[in-house]
């Protein structure tokens, strides 16, 4: 990558914060950005980045992968201004392609349950420690790194509020379900024994055998998928995030207020939030159609 690139990777890093996956993702798009253009992106006219997003539809991109590339467009020459290196910004004026609003995907209550079903079936600490991640994640709503990176002191002393540290290291505060609170003093009595020759595995609430020394993101993937094939739910609907968006839709179809489920969710903006409004109209269709005295005499 050019010098230029790397200057701004770095600045992403140490200013904004930006977590190596982001980093990745960048460097990623300005490598393919500098194979289209065949010479240092820095050096890019405003026909050179349209050229390069027609060309990214014509390859078959998705629209949003077209806005995040020029999200990072936007950025990268941004940055190029303020050092002095470009005195204008090429990606400025492009028009970022339509994206649709895809609604979230989440599971029935019947899905959950049964899922939650098949975790008790699990024999041992695996089983207590699966039933304990997936009430947790269910009753709060936590990002999957926020759950399996749960520090043992925040579930110590069976706490009805879990304080978590989330995005930019915000902390918030979310309330457990008595069910939660349960599978995790189960669990919790024989954490002990998985503790045993992990190092550094006490500091988790879920220890693990890797190098982070609790269960990692993709390790509590894999098991959810394996679970939901035991529970007779599709597994391909199944994910960490998909339990974060059922926690919130579900919340919501009990009415539950946008605003608390924000705040529960560490969302910065309700507009994030606002995605899950499908489950309020269908919420308030419902009311309508068994409530309205129209209604009931089918008019």
């Amino acid at each position: 990558m050019a010098h230029g690139g790397e200057r701004f990777l770095d600045m992403m890093r140490a200013e904004r914060g930006a977590s190596p996956r982001t980093i990745d993702a960048y460097r990623r798009d300005l490598d393919d950005l500098a194979g289209f253009l065949g010479k240092d992106p820095a050096r890019a006219s405003a026909a050179d980045l349209s050229a390069y997003l027609r060309g990214l539809m014509g390859r078959g991109f998705s629209t949003r992968t077209q806005a995040r590339r020029l999200s990072a467009m936007r950025q990268f020459f941004l940055f190029l201004q303020a050092e002095g290196d470009r005195a204008d910004n090429p990606a400025r004026l492009l028009d970022s392609p339509r994206l649709g609003r895809p609604l979230p995907k989440y599971l029935s209550e019947d899905e959950v349950a049964r899922l939650l079903a098949a975790a008790r079936e699990l024999p041992g600490i695996h089983g207590l420690r699966m039933v304990a991640l997936l009430e947790v994640i269910y009753a709060t709503g936590l990002r999957v790194s926020e759950l399996v990176g749960l520090p043992f002191s925040a579930v110590a002393r069976d706490p009805e509020v879990l304080l978590v540290t989330g995005k930019g290291g915000k902390e918030r505060a979310v309330p457990l379900t008595a069910a939660a609170r349960a599978a995790l003093a189960e669990y919790l009595a024989v954490r002990q024994t998985a503790v045993r020759g992990i190092r550094g595995g006490v500091r988790w609430a879920f220890p693990g055998p890797g190098r982070l020394g609790h269960v990692t993101r993709d390790g509590f993937a894999k098991a959810l998928k394996t679970l939901a094939v035991r529970a007779g739910v599709p597994p391909a609907k199944v994910s960490p995030h998909v339990m974060r968006h059922s926690f919130a839709s579900h919340l919501l179809a009990h009415g539950a207020d946008l605003r608390a489920v924000q705040s529960m969710l560490g969302h910065a903006d309700i507009a994030t939030t606002q995605i899950y409004t499908h489950v309020l109209e269908d919420r308030l269709r419902s009311l309508v159609e068994t409530s309205h005295p129209l209604a009931k005499l089918g008019l």
